[in-house]
């Protein structure tokens, strides 16, 4: 029978009467040690059972890893059509209309809070109001972006001259608003290169009510016929001689500062903007983030020349 366990130390099994007695001789005799005795440790340890642990970690499943990819670029689009939305949009300028100010293939940012809201400042203009939440009349001057009221889907820009309650009139091709003239004084010629083809025009600084004073574009002062003295603006139209407008309420009069390339609030008919309704406002033109030159002859594989085709010096203009 095994011993018990105990302390530390060597511990005999119990005694058989059967085991032989036996001795260890030594140089002097034989050295009595009684019967044998097996020794044994006298505590016996016995391992329990364990897992090994290990340090490998568990592959994470292909799926979940889908799912974090899919939550990060649906937040990222939320951010941006939050900012979109609220803040600020950019904007490319495909045409001349509103050269000297704004160059065909400058980019631009729009500031969406200047003019408030409406169902216009959200993509893809969903129908979920009408007017403007936090509205605000443009000021005489500003540079804006809005819907073309005959479709409500394409961005025009274009320069905000008049107001609701204003009249506004052009004649020999000076702006006319609510009966006094807006001044323009000559400037140096302005020369610029569209669709491969260079152009040279005058160019005046003109004065609206309240003082803020930009740059525009003259080709002509009017049509030779527009000088007759039987010459009626309501019957025979001329973009440099036109009938008086009264801008009616919630409502702006828009004009392009190319002023004889631009179709614009004197064009009244169903291909024309006409009036601007404030609600078809997107928001302000704030600042230039980039520009480069456009012109169709260049191969769009000439890379080299791309650093040299940008207008450095427009970069981060504010736009007046």
């Amino acid at each position: 029978m095994r011993g018990k366990a105990c302390s530390r130390g060597w511990r005999n099994d119990a005694r058989s009467s059967a085991e032989p007695d036996l001795g260890l001789r030594y140089p002097h005799g034989v050295l009595d040690t009684g019967p044998a005795r097996a020794l044994e440790p006298a505590c016996s340890y016995r391992k329990a059972p364990y897992r090994m642990a290990t340090s490998k970690a568990v592959p994470k499943r292909k799926h979940d890893g889908w799912a974090e990819n899919i939550k990060t670029i649906v937040y990222a689009v939320l951010i941006a059509v939050g900012v979109r939305t609220v803040l600020f949009e950019p904007f490319n300028i495909p045409s001349g209309s509103m050269i000297p100010t704004l160059l065909v293939g400058d980019y631009l940012f729009v500031s969406k809070y200047s003019y408030g809201y409406s169902k216009y400042s959200m993509p893809l203009s969903p129908p979920l109001f009408h007017g403007r939440i936090f509205g605000s009349v443009p000021r005489r001057g500003d540079v804006a972006v809005f819907k073309f009221p005959r479709d409500n889907s394409t961005d025009y820009i274009k320069r905000i001259v008049g107001l609701p309650g204003d009249r506004i009139q052009v004649k020999q091709g000076v702006l006319y608003i609510n009966g006094e003239a807006a001044p323009r004084t000559p400037d140096s010629n302005f020369t610029y290169r569209e669709g491969g083809i260079r152009e040279e025009l005058r160019r005046y600084q003109e004065t609206l009510p309240g003082g803020v004073k930009h740059d525009i574009l003259k080709e002509t002062d009017g049509r030779e016929n527009a000088r007759r003295p039987d010459f009626d603006p309501n019957k025979e139209f001329d973009a440099n001689n036109t009938p008086e407008y009264l801008v009616p309420p919630d409502h702006v009069f828009a004009m392009g500062d190319n002023r004889d390339k631009s179709s614009d609030s004197r064009f009244m008919t169903y291909s024309g903007v006409g009036f601007v309704p404030v609600e078809n406002l997107v928001g302000r033109a704030e600042i230039l983030f980039f520009s480069i030159e456009s012109d169709p002859r260049d191969a769009w594989w000439a890379f080299w020349e791309w650093p040299f085709k940008i207008r450095w010096s427009r970069i981060l203009k504010l736009i007046h």
